[in-house]
């Protein structure tokens, strides 16, 4: 029996993912990288340390990196933020869940600040007994470290709770901690890529998962 969700936030509960792309495509382009948005856009839901790993070298990372870590995050919120809307049925699903006695959780790679922002878009703050940002642990995504905080603070076991990501690295990271994932389409990733990941079952977006509540893995039906 499922006691717990971990969510994902950005491409699970939020259409931010093409946002964060641009900033970052717009940030690296200011200091001489160029990169296809796809490309930037493939690496949205990893930590922005682990994204820049990709687009710039070691040197960069070490003397820019922090300055360009801050200067995404600015333009995203200056440029982006007040762009962003929850995908459909966010907060009948933990309603949902919460009617079921299922705690909640927060496992996102944003930053706390963020984070609380997003809490306030998608009105879930009652629904949830705990969140973890990437800005309480020393490794992002695909790392578990974010999901393993995440568990421990709703005290449960990693078989006793389920992830709900968008993407590979949510799924990565959520089966190093030793628990199961549920994958969304809505982020944008494809399925084939979500299933090779670990991804247990698939569904549309939040709004899909609660219409079909009675035959996914949170059904007390099938426990």
């Amino acid at each position: 029996m499922i006691k717990g969700a971990i969510f994902d936030v950005d491409g699970t509960l939020i259409d931010s993912v093409d946002f964060h792309a641009r900033a970052w495509q717009e940030i690296l382009h200011q200091y001489g990288v160029e990169a296809d948005f796809q490309a930037v856009r493939d690496q949205i839901g990893k930590g922005g340390d682990k994204l820049m790993q990709v687009f710039l070298s070691p040197e960069q990372i070490r003397t820019q990196g922090q300055a360009i870590e801050d200067e995404r995050a600015q333009l995203f919120k200056r440029k982006y933020l007040a762009r962003i809307k929850p995908f459909p049925g966010v907060s009948d699903l933990f309603r949902r869940l919460t009617a079921d006695g299922v705690k909640i959780a927060l496992g996102s790679s944003a930053k706390e600040d963020e984070l609380e922002t997003y809490k306030e878009i998608t009105g879930i703050g009652p629904y949830l007994d705990a969140s973890t940002s990437s800005t309480e642990v020393a490794n992002s995504k695909p790392d578990p470290d974010i999901f393993g905080v995440a568990v421990k603070k709703l005290s449960l076991e990693p078989s006793e709770a389920v992830a709900v990501g968008d993407t590979p690295y949510d799924a990565e990271a959520a089966g190093k901690a030793g628990i199961a994932t549920i994958g969304v389409l809505c982020g944008g990733f494809p399925a084939d890529k979500l299933l090779a990941a670990g991804c247990v079952a698939l569904y549309r977006d939040p709004a899909d998962i609660l219409a079909k509540y009675d035959l996914s893995p949170f059904s007390r039906q099938r426990a």
